[in-house]
């Protein structure tokens, strides 16, 4: 039980990567806090649900991860924060010139500014306790862009440059920053896109998926939520105490293009 003792506080988890990054770390013995904005009963059936079967203590904190205030009390509220997962994350397409103003303050707020919020109030805590972990789910799209995705892809990018900042300002510490960059992954929103995609472009579902969700990542296979919860344990592990401020792709070779 490589993190028994230690407590993970991970955003936006009820489901998708978030969700997979849960269960990995508390595999791995560690306490978990989940969260997203709602809070729903089965959002609180689901964190009952992963205490039984690993035996460690779940809980679900709502917070809406578009105010700045409620990212802060979300990590007040845990009480420990030994390893800060910053996952939360929406999306929208547009062109720049048609781009809505409230979207783009929705995504900046979410995908990019929560994880200043949290990881300001987790550093102290962090720092108190002598050790820390702060791993940031960034995106292929914080190491490249597409068109279309103007606020996903800045926000993406300055997750990538807030982890190198956290890293350098921690480094004397026994704390790391780290982001991980995953390409394209079945989730259920991904999931959920795909029967509007094989009506617009007249595809079966195996073209869609290879012809236009995974043109971009040459492996030709969706990347999982447990390779990604198994990479945050490896943060996590002595193995990666010299690892910070940098990123991990998981993308079936998407970067390397």
């Amino acid at each position: 039980m490589l993190l028994s003792g230690k407590t993970a506080v991970i955003t936006g988890s009820n489901s998708g990567i978030g969700l997979g990054v849960a269960d990995s770390l508390a595999a791995a013995g560690a306490d978990i806090v989940l969260n997203s904005f709602t809070d729903r009963p089965e959002d609180h059936e689901l964190a009952d649900a992963l205490a039984r079967r690993y035996k460690v203590n779940v809980r679900y904190i709502a917070a809406d991860m578009s105010k700045a205030q409620e990212c802060r009390d979300l990590i007040t509220k845990a009480g420990k924060c030994d390893i800060l997962v910053n996952n939360a994350g929406i999306q929208h397409v547009a062109s720049i010139d048609t781009f809505p103003m409230d979207k783009w303050d929705a995504i900046i707020a979410i995908n990019l500014s929560s994880a200043f919020h949290t990881t300001a109030m987790a550093l102290p805590i962090m720092r108190a306790a002598g050790w820390g972990r702060i791993i940031n789910i960034a995106s292929a799209h914080g190491l490249t862009a597409s068109p279309y995705k103007s606020a996903y892809v800045a926000a993406k990018h300055g997750v990538v440059g807030l982890t190198k900042t956290t890293g350098l300002e921690t480094a004397r510490e026994q704390i790391t920053c780290n982001a991980i960059c995953p390409g394209y992954v079945l989730t259920p929103i991904i999931e959920a896109q795909i029967p509007d995609q094989m009506a617009t472009h007249n595809m079966d579902r195996e073209t869609v998926i290879q012809d236009v969700m995974l043109a971009r990542q040459p492996s030709g296979e969706f990347a999982t939520t447990e390779q990604i919860g198994v990479t945050a344990v490896f943060l996590c592990s002595d193995a990666a105490s010299q690892m910070t401020g940098t990123t991990l792709s998981i993308d079936g070779g998407w970067t390397a293009l």
